[in-house]
């Protein structure tokens, strides 16, 4: 008790600065490590299996988007009710829905993976699959979708332990997990000689370790949230809180998937698939440099969700000055490396000198407005954590639907290859500028709401 009293109290009153190094730093180390797994999983399929293999894995991006944005739309969800919950000192609410969270991952999966597998050969051939990249492409997608009830479990309960205050634990748990998939993934491709397939299993191996570390935690009484009896029937309260909060990340990742097969198609016409090869090295390399602010986001959610159920919106507004400052640095980070080491960025995944000079342009090209993505993540959940779920919806569908779904389906008729890589960074100082116009306004809002808890004329609680 006296652990979950210590981890309550921090929230509440302990500085911003250091809470949100103390919770994002291991959101941040876990998501980086993450996405090198993908990164060197790719490197190994680039280097074990050829240039064609990339193309595959890089058809296979719709679906897991797909597969991705129906997690998420449980996880974060999940997370953030569980911490305004806590900081509401709802203790049974809190539990009430980590068992709801454990049942909808399980009832996504189901939903998901029984019609995908039954058309996944149609499905993948409608997303740019031809010949040899579509035996790729399924092989892969078969191992992972069989395996995605232990991936929902374990990443879904994952963001609820980091949300209830084990930001360490769950890093922990996320670097237990890649660990074992980088040790797996190239002896099953080059000893095994499993090529492709050998990837995704020691994917769902490394995810069944993970699960479990993340079971035993929440079987544990002496965690602050717990499994217990009463827990598991779904709620509509619940259910409908998750559901609303997470719709936000999820619709990113169901338009994601949507200008991902935008993107296949324009580059399978503009340039075959070499070029859907090369946007499978970019889309690698800017979810790297995405998934640190993405982990900043794990970290500030939490300290939001919390202080926002408790009433303290300084600590609400200095959490996310900080994350705006932190977010943009990580993202001009991103653009400074792609545009001045592209081509020895893009040589990490291959020897094709033709892959490298096409990945190489593009991820000059696609970069150029990249520090501007750190502050609309940023915002994003801002809306999320606090539970303003249309607001981070419409933002999140902003850049996706509004300005780069038109923009690839109109610039590569000019400008063949280099207008699907230019649509990128033309929608996101667009989508900037309306982000920016949003929380302006809810700033004033805000402040002015919550005046009466706030010290006068500092802003701060």
């Amino acid at each position: 008790m006296a652990a979950q009293s210590r981890n309550i109290t921090e929230l509440e009153n302990a500085s911003v600065w250091r809470l949100l190094i103390q919770y994002s730093l291991p959101s941040i180390a876990g998501m980086v490590v993450y996405s090198l797994y993908n990164i060197i999983d790719s490197v190994f399929i680039g280097h074990g299996v050829g240039p064609l293999a990339l193309s595959g894995l890089a058809v296979t991006f719709p679906i897991m988007n797909l597969t991705f944005a129906l997690g998420t739309l449980v996880g974060i969800g999940g997370a953030a009710i569980s911490s305004i919950r806590l900081g509401r000192k709802d203790q049974e609410g809190t539990e009430r829905t980590l068992g709801n969270v454990l049942i909808m991952s399980l009832i996504a999966a189901v939903v998901l993976v029984i019609p995908t597998l039954l058309f996944l050969t149609e499905i993948l051939t409608a997303f740019g699959a031809s010949g040899q990249t579509l035996t790729y492409a399924y092989d892969f997608m078969l191992i992972t979708l069989l395996g995605l009830p232990v991936t929902y479990v374990f990443f879904n309960l994952n963001h609820v332990m980091r949300a209830t205050g084990y930001p360490k634990k769950a890093m922990g748990s996320t670097l237990l997990s890649v660990g074992i998939n980088i040790i797996l993934a190239p002896i099953f491709i080059f000893w095994f000689k499993w090529g492709i397939t050998g990837a995704a299993v020691a994917t769902l191996l490394a995810q069944v370790v993970g699960m479990v570390r993340v079971l035993l935690h929440f079987s544990d009484a002496a965690s602050t949230v717990h499994f217990r009896r009463g827990i598991w029937q779904l709620r509509k309260t619940i259910v409908t809180g998750i559901l609303s909060i997470g719709m936000a990340p999820c619709l990113v990742n169901v338009c994601g998937s949507a200008v991902t097969v935008a993107i296949n198609r324009q580059l399978a016409d503009h340039g075959g698939d070499l070029a859907i090869g090369a946007y499978g090295i970019i889309n690698r390399i800017l979810i790297l440099f995405a998934m640190l602010v993405i982990g900043l986001t794990q970290g500030m959610q939490p300290i939001i969700g919390y202080n926002h159920g408790a009433m303290k919106p300084g600590r609400v507004l200095l959490t996310l000055k900080y994350g705006v400052l932190a977010g943009t640095s990580f993202t001009t980070l991103g653009f400074l490396a792609c545009v001045f080491f592209p081509r020895g960025i893009a040589g990490l995944f291959t020897d094709d000198a033709s892959l490298i000079s096409l990945a190489a342009n593009g991820l000059i090209i696609c970069v150029l407005a990249f520090p501007l993505i750190g502050s609309q993540i940023i915002i994003g959940n801002f809306f999320q954590a606090i539970g303003k779920a249309r607001l981070a919806i419409f933002l999140s569908l902003t850049r996706q639907m509004l300005f780069l779904l038109p923009f690839l389906l109109v610039l590569p008729r000019f400008w063949g290859q280099n207008g699907v890589w230019a649509s990128l960074p033309l929608a996101d100082v667009l989508s900037f500028i309306v982000t920016l116009l949003f929380i302006r306004r809810f700033l004033k809002y805000y402040r002015l709401k919550n005046r009466h808890y706030l010290v006068p004329g500092t802003g701060k609680a």
